[in-house]
């Protein structure tokens, strides 16, 4: 089983290098649900660990939809981390109706695919009306990997919609648990033969002088070295 950390720092990249993590998911404003990083913090990542580094590609927040302005934004950024050397990226894009652009998706996958990034489609696929049918479509579009907390707000609300997806999958898609995974519950992932993890792991600094810049975080060592030693089957 894969270990995804979600990263907006160099210094949780380190930590999740030195406990084994797989991969890690690269992203910037994470009270945002994940934006697309710097190019110096891509950088930055691939050049001092020993990871694989997905970048998340989404330029704005609030939502799945793209105009064309946003998905040349998006080719632009695919493009920038292939050259950066990433091993792959992270993208979904939807109708304003909730369903899977198909359009728009094999557009960028493709041209993911045409620099060898593996390509994941994040969480944008549990805000879908039809879940098995965007399953499917995505599978058909050929993603390596759905990001999922099977269509609630945590992994472990969805777990029997994650149970479900693993057993009609097949071995056709990989399929990951994101969100509201610990140390706590990670096992029962582990135990229904999920393909991988995915969390995050940070902490917030108390400022009180704070000029409403946005929170300050460090990285969570402990929960990391804890659901990577629990997932692991070492204890």
């Amino acid at each position: 089983m894969d270990i995804e950390v979600c990263v907006e720092k160099t210094e949780t990249a380190l930590i999740a290098n030195h406990y084994g993590a797989t991969r890690i998911e690269l992203c910037s404003s994470l009270d945002l649900g994940g934006l697309t990083p710097s190019v110096g913090l891509i950088k930055s990542c691939i050049e001092k660990y020993d990871l694989q580094v997905f970048v998340m590609i989404r330029p704005k927040p609030g939502g799945f939809v793209y105009d064309y302005h946003d998905i040349d934004i998006m080719k632009k950024d695919i493009k920038a981390a292939a050259h950066s050397g990433a091993t792959g990226v992270v993208f979904g894009c939807l109708t304003a109706d909730f369903n899977i652009d198909i359009g728009q998706n094999k557009e960028l996958l493709e041209l993911a695919k045409s620099f060898g990034l593996g390509v994941t489609f994040h969480r944008a696929f549990d805000f879908t009306k039809n879940v098995p049918l965007a399953f499917e479509q995505i599978i058909d579009l050929g993603f390596d990997r759905i990001l999922t907390s099977g269509g609630e707000k945590t992994a472990i609300e969805g777990f029997e919609q994650i149970n479900q997806l693993i057993r009609k999958n097949k071995n056709r898609i990989e399929i990951m648990a994101g969100s509201g995974i610990n140390s706590h519950n990670c096992r029962r992932f582990t135990d229904i033969g999920i393909d991988a993890i995915h969390f995050t792991a940070r902490k917030t600094i108390m400022d009180k002088n704070s000029l409403n810049m946005g929170k300050e975080y460090i990285p969570d060592e402990e929960k990391i070295k804890k659901i990577i030693k629990l997932s692991s089957h070492t204890v």
